[in-house]
């Protein structure tokens, strides 16, 4: 895994993108060459177009889940990808190049640049199933046998991470009884050092998976002798931070939250969230105009007006606003006025409900909430009073996610379904203090990205 403006991604994933952004300025640099017959004949126009043009149809391609995914894909699935990758590519490409300034001579060339993005776009799809579970291998080693080690092979397993390998288990005396497999238990020699067991277990990577009791002591000398040597070592806080994009509540401490790093507030980056949520919601709201008025249509005449609904949520600081969406439950789903949690098959949900639920259109209202100041374009979804009471009673540290504006789309949001429930609540604020701790302007544009490609996908709900 590589760590990139505060984000973890893979390290095939990232070495793809920049094989493919090569390959499609290589690609078009020789077709400007074939055309003009010199190298330097047009080079300043060439160049960084052809560099504009290479970075954003890779970009297009990684928003719609080409490079990544939280699960290792079955080739229908990695076959439907692709062809849709190449259906809203294409013509977004040919957009792009006829906007860049290409000069006369490579202006004819639009064909056939955009056959070479198709070409690459299907060998990627080709070839990504097979190059991710060979190449650029991590292989790990879990201090542990108990509960915690457990989890982490679960996370690596739920979904498969093929580029990360757990070469066993090595027990430490005085710990809770192994829960993992007997045959994934390693039983070194007693004069065998941990240093000598991950070097010839040839480990690039250690995880601490216990945690201190009395009678129990871990090797911290012997772990440091293998950091010392180059072995990466991690803590479950890391671990689950990197691998699963959380902020694990089991391994959680308030030291961790104030000492450790993330969680920075700034007026600079106030200012910058600020602009980019303005700029978004203007843009969004342009954009989908027409879907947004074709929505109330069919919601009024479906079941009447209101068509849109306005609730109580919770903050930035903990305070109230009045959030609006869409109606997409029957006007009377709360006559007894007592609050429910959402549901992924709610019973109360209108038929067209349904449909602008699955494709967030619901949540289009709640631009105009973003440009009043009171939410973000992303952050923490807004919960109403009622739960948020429920929810920091029973739940720690739930406090934090109102340490940020609220957002309309949210990292908890394209990772996880519907909350239904405290324990799914858990689950969500998992992510959004991954959010809280690592916000930058990059993760916003990235998760924004992932909810294009969630609603094209079909992969998640709210």
């Amino acid at each position: 895994m590589l760590r990139l403006f505060n984000h973890y991604f893979p390290s095939s994933a990232v070495y793809q993108v920049l094989i493919d952004v090569l390959v499609l300025f290589g690609g078009i640099l020789l077709a400007a060459f074939y055309v003009s017959g010199e190298v330097v004949s047009g080079l300043t126009a060439v160049v960084p177009s052809a560099l504009v043009f290479a970075v954003v149809m890779v970009a297009l391609s990684s928003a719609l889940g080409l490079y990544g995914s939280r699960r290792d894909p079955s080739f229908r699935d990695m076959l439907a990808r692709v062809l849709l990758t190449v259906l809203f590519s294409v013509p977004v490409a040919w957009a792009v190049f006829r906007l860049l300034p290409w000069g006369k001579a490579f202006a004819t060339l639009d064909a056939t640049v955009i056959m070479l993005l198709g070409g690459v776009l299907l060998a990627r799809g080709v070839s990504r199933r097979a190059t991710t579970s060979t190449m650029w291998r991590r292989r790990i080693l879990v201090i542990g046998t108990g509960r915690e080690a457990a989890s982490v092979e679960y996370s690596l397993t739920h979904p498969h991470h093929p580029g990360l390998d757990v070469v066993g288990f090595l027990p430490v005396p005085g710990f809770e009884e192994s829960l993992v497999q007997p045959s994934r238990v390693l039983q070194p020699a007693a004069d065998k050092t941990l240093l000598d067991v991950a070097r010839s277990l040839e480990v690039d990577e250690i995880i601490v998976a216990v945690r201190e009791r009395r009678g129990g002591t871990l090797p911290l000398s012997e772990l440091l002798d293998c950091k010392l040597m180059g072995i990466k070592v991690l803590d479950l806080s890391c671990f689950f931070e990197r691998v699963r994009g959380q902020v694990r509540l089991d391994s959680l401490r308030a030291s961790w939250l104030i000492y450790g790093e993330g969680f920075r507030q700034g007026n600079l980056r106030t200012m910058v969230k600020r602009a980019f949520d303005v700029s978004a919601a203007l843009l969004l709201l342009t954009l989908t105009a027409p879907i947004m008025l074709l929505t109330m249509i069919a919601i009024a005449i479906e079941d009447g007006f209101p068509v849109l609904y306005k609730q109580e949520r919770v903050g930035q600081g903990g305070r109230t606003f009045k959030v609006i969406k869409f109606r997409s439950m029957y006007r009377d789903a709360e006559k007894d006025g007592k609050p429910r949690w959402a549901s992924a098959n709610d019973n109360r949900v209108t038929r067209i409900g349904r449909l602008i639920r699955k494709t967030r259109i619901d949540e289009l209202p709640q631009l105009f909430n973003v440009l009043m100041g009171d939410m973000s374009m992303v952050g923490p979804r807004p919960e109403r009073p009622f739960f948020v009471d429920q929810l920091t009673s029973e739940i720690p540290f739930y406090a934090v996610r109102h340490s940020v504006k609220p957002g309309v789309t949210g990292w908890a949001q394209v990772r996880y379904q519907y909350g239904a429930s405290v324990d799914d609540a858990v689950q969500k604020l998992q992510y959004d203090l991954y959010y809280v701790k690592n916000h930058t302007l990059f993760l916003d544009i990235m998760v924004l990205a992932e909810t294009v490609r969630v609603v094209l996908t079909g992969e998640g709900a709210h």
